[in-house]
């Protein structure tokens, strides 16, 4: 077998690739006699079918299975021997001819799109920004009230306030007495604070549990979904609705958040981590702060790629091969779309040729440890979003390591592991200007901007 290349400029080639007949003999021999083992042919007995029977069935198209086989194998060995950063995969050229499956020798031509060369250097002449989120009181004060709201209590009471949830059974009056055969529904809710009216909310305000009130959902309520859904009747029954209602409130639940003390630093934060208020407030705020590094490390990374994609303007990039591979590869990719997003394309494959020229020449290496620690993280932020603070380490163990088990997750942290460690190469290097914004300022950053 012989392979040649052809340069046509910096960043486009060919590959031709001739196969001898006799290149391939063997394979297709030994595939043919698998083929005649199986083989279920009338007048035959399994594995006794003649050979050149065989051959005439199968004989072409496994020629061709395994000369697609071979020509990839060697297409992957020769730009690995020397060491061809291909972008994308190579592609049938144009100048390709029809094969001839009766030849003795077998030409197929590749086209091939070959990554730029070019040089990032990193040094103090370079100055990027690095936005510093503060943590202000506003931040703060809210956060912590979230951890009290989130670790309240929901208690019994005997008498109504007007953010209470009232429970009861409701049934439909008609001159002052409970109508026969009206509207009744037990075990209804209510809350005062969410009716619209303020008469028929004091109605309920110090009201007693056992107290039977009579109040009028039309006027309470804004509209005919609320009314239709407390009542269990459609909109149009809701619509046509005037009459009173009675109340009768059998429970009165009313939310408590929780109190500054060692049970809340216990549930919010874990056992024994903090023992005093404004222990817990320093703990939050150095959470808060941590959180938002990887806010500002993020916007870090977006001007860094910013800089240095603008550094390979003019850099040639193969572009009618790589708009000719991102089609080919993607049936529903219309070509009219390509051009529109054609240029954003190129600055993200920009910017994953730069940090892998920055992780080869600063010796980036990703280990296993690296990528449970990563995913160890992201586990954590995932659960803490839904409060949940401090996850059991069995727990948190094996969603580590189901995240990692899955392969879409795995390439997903890798790249990220990746990008982390380049930035941080990139941010011992230059000059950073550090700056402190506010949390309303930075997101101001962001406005306008593409998701």
């Amino acid at each position: 077998m012989n392979v040649e290349r052809k340069n046509i400029d910096e960043v486009n080639a060919t590959l031709t690739l001739v196969v001898e007949k006799s290149d391939c003999k063997d394979r297709v021999e030994k595939t043919l006699r698998s083929y005649r083992q199986k083989a279920n042919v009338p007048g035959f007995r399994p594995g006794h079918v003649p050979a050149a029977m065989i051959q005439k069935m199968y004989g072409k198209g496994v020629l061709v299975d395994e000369l697609n086989k071979l020509v990839s194998e060697q297409l992957l060995s020769y730009v690995k021997e020397n060491n061809i950063k291909l972008l994308g995969e190579p592609l049938p050229s144009a100048d390709q001819k029809e094969v001839d499956l009766d030849g003795e020798s077998f030409e197929f031509v590749f086209d091939i799109a070959i990554a730029p060369e070019f040089n990032i250097e990193l040094n103090k002449r370079i100055s990027l920004p690095y936005y510093e989120i503060t943590v202000d009181d506003t931040m703060l004060e809210n956060t912590v009230k979230s951890y009290t709201g989130r670790f309240g209590s929901y208690d019994q009471v005997d008498e109504v306030a007007e953010a209470d949830v009232v429970k009861g059974d409701v049934v439909e009056m008609e001159n002052g007495a409970v109508k026969e055969g009206g509207i009744k529904v037990e075990g209804a809710v209510l809350c005062p604070k969410y009716m619209k009216n303020d008469a028929q909310k004091a109605l309920f305000v110090g009201a007693k549990k056992d107290a039977a009130v009579v109040f009028n959902p039309k006027a309470a309520y804004e509209n005919e979904a609320e009314i239709s859904s407390f009542l269990k009747i459609t909109k149009e029954q809701a619509a046509e609705l005037t009459a009173d209602f009675q109340f009768s409130i059998s429970g009165i639940t009313r939310y408590k958040e929780a109190e500054m003390n060692q049970e809340l630093f216990d549930k919010a934060l874990g056992e024994g981590v903090v023992k005093s208020e404004e222990e817990f407030k320093q703990k939050i705020k150095e959470e808060l702060s941590s959180s938002l590094a990887v806010d500002s490390d993020y916007k870090f990374m977006l001007d860094a790629r910013e800089s240095f994609v603008k550094k390979l303007d003019g850099v040639a990039f193969p572009d009618a091969f790589l708009k000719r591979w991102a089609l080919s590869t993607n049936e529903n990719l219309k070509a009219e779309d390509l051009e529109k997003d054609y240029p954003k394309m190129v600055e993200d494959l920009k910017w994953h040729l730069i940090k892998e020229k920055i992780a080869a020449d600063n010796n980036v290496k990703v280990e296993d440890a690296d990528l449970k620690d990563f995913a160890r993280k992201a586990a954590k932020a995932q659960f803490a979003q839904y409060g949940m603070m401090s996850v059991p380490e069995d727990v948190l163990e094996n969603y580590v390591k189901d995240m990692l088990s899955k392969r879409e997750n795995l390439n997903g942290i890798v790249d990220k592991v990746v990008e982390d460690k380049v930035v941080a190469v990139v941010k011992n290097a230059v000059k950073i200007n550090n700056k402190e914004v506010s949390l309303d300022e930075f997101n101001k950053m962001f406005e306008g901007q593409e998701a």
